[in-house]
């Protein structure tokens, strides 16, 4: 049976406007700035730069009226004076900025280049080849990768070759032109795996001694090498131990990704943009917020000119009427941008001062052993904010300190008890770990078990399956591969 009835609830519902808030908060400052142009782009009355001084500025009723949103309203509706004022200075302008007035934008000079592929096929003109085997000697600079290798096995290319090129060789064709290929600069491009790069370099050097036992163990005895078993090298290859390390050292001089050091490669490069700078002045910390973060906007003269065109008419047609309306909805969404803009700054730096206060030993000393455990919600609770808009600063921000450049979320760690019973941050005990790790004698690396137990010996009691998991944290090899002679 189907029945009626009313039902009272109260319920929370993001407006619009506080979406387009957490979306402008998580944006860094280069980010910003497109959608901030986009804004200027999209809403003719919005302006940017100093307002003239006789400009009907945007110290207008601070009340968003959304019930445009809702309902159909007419001309009559609106109440224009709330749309003009006398105040020539609106009062965002009147707070103190917490930015820098020497902060100004510098355009970055890019300098044009060819592609990696490219380099590749210019110096191919130099060489001499006959029709088919110019097509095969593209096709492979075609398959390198950006690291300057070449992946793909032989027989795969050479099917390719005869589906998509109508070229009809056999793998010894192929691999005659491969050896072409593999003379190109820089020397080791072209390689079909590591150990096959590492010897074309090295044939490329002036041959010696060192050289020649260097390029023996690649061919005879890589795995050997990788696996750094320098006794059974020894042994296998009748040398000495200080000749064994003169051709391990010819070997680390190599470069093991050749193509990455061509300067002119295509792949972006990502230039950061610090939304804070934290300096140290007489002792005590200093933040500021970028100054393009902060940027003058206000309110287009020509359309307070509109409205009160509108006001003072005595007859008012209905494409006027019009007119008005769009002109509200234009200066409704100028206003709601700048006060957005405005909340923007303050969330940004009570957020990043209320990080800077909670690390404040760390930023006056750049121990990073002095990083106290920090979660979002530690932050979250201390400015009365939500932990995602803590997150949205986090994430995608960066200050600039007198340690360097760091991505804020960098400062955040767990907490672990050490003995005393005391909350440590697990960045401490990752910096104690790499310290032990760099003073640790070489011919005899410890293992993850006497780390264990160094660590414990500091105070930090944690497991060996802990310290693996924080060793590769940090990008450390295992003992074994961290042997040297």
């Amino acid at each position: 049976m189907l029945k009626q009835h009313l039902q009272f609830k109260l319920s929370q519902k993001l407006s619009p406007q506080q979406i387009q808030l957490m979306k402008l908060i998580q944006l860094p400052t280069q980010a910003f700035e497109q959608r901030l142009k986009q804004e200027l782009e999209e809403n003719p009355a919005l302006e940017s730069g100093k307002a003239e001084s006789d400009t009907m500025d945007d110290g207008f009723d601070d009340t968003y009226d959304d019930s445009s949103d809702n309902e159909s309203i007419s001309a009559e509706d609106i109440n224009i004076d709330d749309y003009l004022s006398d105040d020539e200075i609106p009062d965002y302008r009147t707070q103190t900025s917490n930015y820098s007035p020497d902060d100004e934008e510098k355009s970055i000079p890019y300098a044009a280049g060819i592609s990696f592929n490219q380099y590749l096929i210019n110096q191919l003109n130099t060489v001499y080849l006959d029709d088919e085997e110019w097509a095969i000697a593209e096709f492979l600079v075609g398959s390198v990768d950006e690291s300057g290798y070449i992946r793909r096995p032989l027989p795969d290319i050479m099917d390719d070759l005869a589906f998509t090129q109508n070229i009809y060789v056999d793998e010894k064709k192929i691999e005659s032109v491969l050896k072409v290929v593999q003379e190109l600069d820089p020397p080791g491009v072209g390689a079909r795996s590591l150990d096959e790069c590492l010897i074309i370099q090295l044939k490329r050097k002036e041959q010696k001694p060192s050289i020649e036992l260097a390029i023996n163990i690649l061919e005879k005895s890589f795995d050997q090498f990788t696996k750094k078993h320098y006794a059974k090298l020894i042994q296998k290859h009748h040398i000495t131990e200080d000749e064994l390390k003169e051709a391990i050292g010819e070997i680390e001089r190599l470069n093991p990704k050749p193509g990455g050091s061509y300067s002119g490669n295509t792949r972006m490069i990502e230039h950061i943009v610090p939304d804070f700078s934290i300096r140290i002045v007489d002792g005590e910390l200093e933040l500021t917020l970028n100054g393009r973060n902060a940027p003058e906007l206000h309110v287009s003269k020509e359309y307070s000119n509109m409205l009160q065109g509108y006001k003072d008419s005595k007859e008012k047609s209905k494409s006027q009427k019009d007119t008005v309306l769009f002109i509200k909805q234009k200066l409704d969404a100028a206003k709601w941008f700048i006060d957005a803009i405005k909340q923007r700054q303050q969330t940004l730096f009570i957020t990043m001062n209320t990080i800077m206060n909670y690390q404040k030993e760390y930023f006056l000393t750049g121990d990073e052993r002095k990083l106290r455990p920090m979660i979002l919600k530690d932050i979250a609770d201390q400015i009365d904010m939500d932990v995602s808009t803590v997150s949205r600063v986090a994430n995608s921000k960066y200050v600039d300190t007198p340690y360097g450049t760091k991505l804020i979320k960098d400062y955040f760690s767990e907490a672990m008890k050490n003995e005393q019973g005391e909350d440590v941050s697990t960045k401490e005990i990752k910096k104690i770990l790499e310290t032990v790790i760099g003073d640790e004698e070489k011919r005899k690396p410890l293992t993850d078990d006497k780390l264990a137990k160094i660590l414990k010996e500091r105070g930090y009691p944690i497991a060996r399956r802990t310290v693996a998991k924080y060793r590769e944290q940090l990008g450390i090899p295992v003992a074994r591969l961290r042997k040297e002679i």
